[in-house]
């Protein structure tokens, strides 16, 4: 099993272009942060998700998966889950968390292979 954490300021999220955002987020991931008043607090999320999930692959010796390939979608419970939008040559199983306030978002990620 393999781990990853990472912490973001919101604010770095504000007023990005949609050239950043869809080298970044998938469609289902902008769709979803979009229709909040304030998606930067769930960009920034999604983000540290995607950062967490790089740090716990290279720790399991997987490497070039961009961000745009790690998609963070709600299951019916609405719990955040991760799934991995190329070909590895692992099965890997995550457990994710999510969490921000007014000026942070952080994940924290699990990465375990099957």
């Amino acid at each position: 099993m393999a781990i990853g954490v990472d912490i973001e300021d919101i604010e770095r999220f504000k007023g990005k272009s949609n050239d950043f955002l869809h080298r970044v987020f998938t469609p289902l991931e902008l769709e979803y942060c979009l229709k909040f008043s304030k998606p930067e607090s769930h960009l920034t999320a999604r983000f540290c998700a995607k950062e967490a999930v790089v740090k716990a692959l290279t720790a399991l010796d997987i490497e070039n998966v961009p961000y745009n390939k790690i998609e963070v979608f709600h299951n019916e419970k609405q719990c955040p889950q991760i799934r991995i939008l190329k070909q590895i040559e692992k099965n890997i199983v995550f457990q994710v968390s999510l969490s921000h306030d007014r000026t942070k978002a952080i994940a924290f990620v699990t990465a375990e292979v099957q």
